[in-house]
């Protein structure tokens, strides 16, 4: 069935409607799982939280690892941040956390979407001149090549009064619109959002902060527990080939494939969590031995039995049969083959 969102045109056809039950279903249960898992979760937003800033950040070119993210938000200090890549992960972690402890009381605004990008680039340098302003200059989407030419991929919208015409009349749907679904009106606001590149740059990754706004705002709370972005980054080819096909028919493009790859991810994630706090409720269910291989297995990937049984003064028949019980439990994974065998974090 061919309708229209916005100024797009979308199919609605099974796959689509399966998807939004799927996500929609599993919401339903969620404020019981928030109260049987209170603990977990609290560990679980704060692993997400370091890979939804790190992931993001990468998405754009940054070259900091999850590792690294972790260190630097463990104690930020602002007037060491002096390299492009720190300015931008902790501008994004305050921007993150700011929607975590406020989205139920902000409004969503015009003037709230310029608040969240000065946020954003409150750190870097080199975008103070246009922090929280829309694009002075054409942004157009361009592809880099080895020789140093450059082609451009996607025309934006042209900066000036067409870029805010487009985010105003952006808005006015998204708050006018009551007969499409939430989930729905989020990708579809976030699609256009990305097209017409507002602000000079950063728009990739206000516009995956505008998307976990928009999913708490709408009662999407799961969300804080496990990494949007990280899952965007798995799947980064996808998402670029996906948004440019769209935007390449503009205008009143067909949308259906990016809708159905926006719910698709959150689907992912859904499943992610799920399995996530299965494995926190195995874990509080480990043996004191149980728990002191699995740390070690944590903090040391890929390390083999033998240095198990000798770090923890465990003997080594003991410490294979346990090793096998977490591999039963789905807790862990075993790599390579007879002596080189050795155990990671599944």
């Amino acid at each position: 069935m061919n309708n229209e969102v916005y100024n797009f045109k979308l199919n609605i056809d099974w796959e689509l409607i399966k998807l939004i039950s799927e996500i929609d279903r599993f919401d339903a249960n969620w404020t019981a799982i928030e109260r049987k898992e209170g603990q977990s979760l609290k560990e679980l937003k704060s692993i997400a939280t370091v890979r939804s800033v790190g992931a993001s950040n990468r998405i754009e070119g940054n070259k900091m690892s999850d590792e690294e993210v972790d260190v630097l938000l463990q104690k930020i200090d602002v007037t060491k941040l002096t390299d492009r890549d720190s300015q931008e992960v902790v501008g994004y972690f305050e921007v993150l956390d700011l929607i975590s402890e406020s989205y139920e009381n902000s409004s969503f605004s015009e003037s709230h979407i310029k608040s969240l990008h000065n946020s954003l680039m409150k750190y870097s340098a080199k975008d103070q001149w246009h922090k929280g302003n829309y694009k002075q200059h054409s942004n157009a989407v361009e592809a880099s090549y080895p020789d140093g030419t450059r082609q451009i991929i996607f025309q934006t919208t042209e900066a000036g009064f067409a870029t805010e015409d487009a985010i105003r009349q952006l808005l006015n749907w998204y708050d006018s619109e009551t007969e499409v679904h939430p989930l729905v009106k989020v990708a579809s606001f976030v699609y256009d959002f990305l097209s017409v590149h507002p602000f000079q740059d950063g728009n990739g990754r206000l516009s995956r902060l505008i998307s976990t706004f928009l999913l708490l705002k709408n009662g999407y709370k799961w969300i804080q527990y496990v990494s949007f972005e990280h899952e965007i980054e798995n799947q980064k080819n996808e998402y670029y080939q996906v948004l440019r096909s769209c935007q390449a028919q503009r205008p009143n493009e067909d949308v259906t494939v990016w809708i159905q790859f926006f719910l698709s991810c959150l689907s992912n994630i859904q499943s992610q969590l799920m399995t996530k706090l299965h494995k926190s409720g195995l874990e509080t269910k480990l043996s004191p031995k149980e728990k002191s291989i699995y740390t070690i297995i944590q903090n040391r990937p890929t390390i083999q039995s033998g240095e198990i049984a000798e770090k923890l003064a465990i003997p080594s028949p003991t410490v294979k049969r346990i090793l096998s019980e977490l591999l039963n439990k789905g807790l862990i994974e075993k790599q390579g083959n007879g002596r080189n065998v050795s155990y990671t974090i599944k």
